[in-house]
């Protein structure tokens, strides 16, 4: 277990970014299964408070593609929203569930991967596309920089990271470097987190030798964690708490039939993860730090998502 530090250490200052919680619309409220669908107060959460409508997806087309059971792409978005602020999508995931294989793959894009933002025309940093131009400039941009297909969309404001891990009554990692961080001790070998101990756990960089793709491994470490403690638990006794959290902290495109379909076909994938984080080479462009993605890297990402359960 992250144990709290004895010494006194002054709170980080830095921004709550760089997690991604997530898949909490796929999974953490599906995962209870059919027994949901009859309560009234779950639905209408999901409808009304958790709804986005997402121009760029084709949502005839993604129920084709649920109902036979194929595998389908989630782009998941951890946004660093202010008061007066949209915020910067800080966190990129493209989840593909494979229910046949059940499995499911995570890759990674680095939020300064630079990129055509679409519906804007400017060349920056990916993360930018949110900034700009909310949940439909991000879709359309990954689109076209991967050439994938995007069939759900969820975003989850970091603010909510702690609060959604505690509704869950905390999850399980395997740590695999010993650090320090916020006051919160992390030995090496398997940690219970709190909501506060898992938003430190993911918050470290600087002290890990393989920067953020060290923190973005943690990312999806906890990401797994909530699926399976969301997976094990009696979600009916826990569904009031995690529902007033997801209300307050998470979008998606996904309607309540959409996340009971997935509870019932796509919950096998998360039984194997596969994950990938992209990488390429720095530059700096009019004093911004970028990530140049290669063509090679664009396609073996693109290969990878597209092939995936194939």
């Amino acid at each position: 277990m992250g144990r709290k530090d004895k010494r006194k250490s002054k709170h980080s200052k830095g921004r709550w970014w760089k997690i991604l919680l997530l898949i909490f619309g796929v999974v953490l409220i599906t995962a209870a299964g059919l027994s949901l669908y009859l309560l009234n107060d779950v639905r209408s959460t999901v409808n009304n408070d958790l709804h986005e409508n997402i121009e760029s997806i084709d949502t005839a087309v993604t129920k084709k593609k649920v109902k036979n059971e194929e595998p389908v792409n989630i782009l998941l978005l951890g946004v660093d929203e202010r008061e007066n602020d949209r915020g910067r999508s800080d966190t990129m995931i493209v989840l593909t569930l494979d229910p046949v294989n059940e499995k499911m793959q995570m890759v990674s894009i680095p939020r300064d991967t630079e990129a055509e933002i679409i519906g804007d025309g400017r060349v920056t940093r990916m993360n930018h596309a949110y900034a700009y131009g909310g949940s439909n400039m991000v879709v359309d941009t990954v689109e076209n920089f991967l050439d994938i297909e995007v069939d759900y969309f969820t975003r989850v404001n970091m603010k909510g990271l702690s609060q959604l891990v505690d509704a869950v009554n905390g999850i399980t990692v395997q740590n695999t470097r010993s650090f320090q961080y916020d006051g919160y001790q992390f030995p090496e070998g398997q940690l219970e987190l709190s909501g506060e101990e898992a938003l430190a756990y993911v918050r470290m960089r600087k002290e890990d030798p393989q920067g953020d793709m060290g923190r973005n491994e943690r990312q999806r470490q906890v990401i797994q964690g909530v699926i399976n403690k969301g997976a094990s638990l009696d979600m009916v006794n826990q569904m009031g708490n995690v529902m007033e959290v997801l209300g307050e902290n998470v979008s998606t495109n996904m309607d309540f039939q959409d996340m009971r379909q997935l509870a019932t076909k796509y919950n096998g994938a998360r039984k194997e993860a596969e994950t990938y984080q992209m990488s390429g080479s720095s530059k700096t462009s009019s004093g911004m730090y970028l990530i140049e993605m290669s063509e090679e890297e664009i396609q073996k990402t693109h290969n990878m998502i597209e092939n995936f359960g194939l």
